[in-house]
């Protein structure tokens, strides 16, 4: 049973921003952060482990998941590939009375918060320009033309969503956004 003063991160921008990069620098700083892995229906990438990145699921497998109500959020972020929460992620982290740390997309940060209003913290991290967000996902080398533009379709869309959320970091430099998500975080865990 979650109690309400059990705290959650959320952890959000448009991909390609460098959300992940600094989730992982947070989680070297705070040994009382646990990464919430979430469950997702697309192929793993090269550097990602199972269990450790997210939980790797069939289509099939994610839509029953959904039926039998064990996502906290999930979204069909791209066409045909499913990303989620699972509640019994965040509470295993409860249980090892440590705090969650979700690195999810816009659309599912908002419906945590819109579950969790208190004690919940929500850090938007945002690329300085499109034409940065562009030339960090082609460095990337994983995207074709087309899943590239639906990227920065969807990034732009999502760049909008921004003002939902209680904190803004313009990750221009990424030693100076780390450093401002840390202040942010280190506050928030010492309330």
């Amino acid at each position: 049973m979650e109690k309400k003063y059990n705290k959650i991160i959320l952890i959000t921008a448009p991909s390609g921003s460098g959300k992940t990069s600094v989730v992982k620098h947070l989680m070297k700083q705070f040994p009382s952060l646990a990464f919430s892995v979430s469950a997702t229906t697309r192929k793993a990438r090269k550097s990602e482990k199972e269990g450790k990145d997210y939980y790797f699921i069939s289509e099939e497998d994610f839509k029953k998941k959904i039926h039998d109500k064990e996502f906290l959020e999930w979204e069909m972020v791209y066409e045909g590939k499913y990303y989620g929460t699972l509640k019994s992620e965040i509470s295993r982290i409860w249980k090892e009375k440590k705090v969650p740390v979700l690195d999810i997309d816009v659309q599912g940060a908002i419906h945590v918060q819109q579950q969790y209003p208190v004690n919940t913290i929500s850090i938007f991290i945002q690329a300085p320009s499109v034409e940065e967000l562009k030339r960090r996902l082609q460095k990337r080398g994983s995207e074709t033309d087309d899943s590239l533009q639906a990227r920065l379709n969807k990034s732009t869309f999502e760049m909008t969503f921004k003002n939902h959320f209680e904190n803004i970091i313009i990750n221009e430099d990424f030693k100076t956004a780390c450093k401002e998500v840390e202040k942010i975080v280190g506050d928030f865990l010492n309330n």
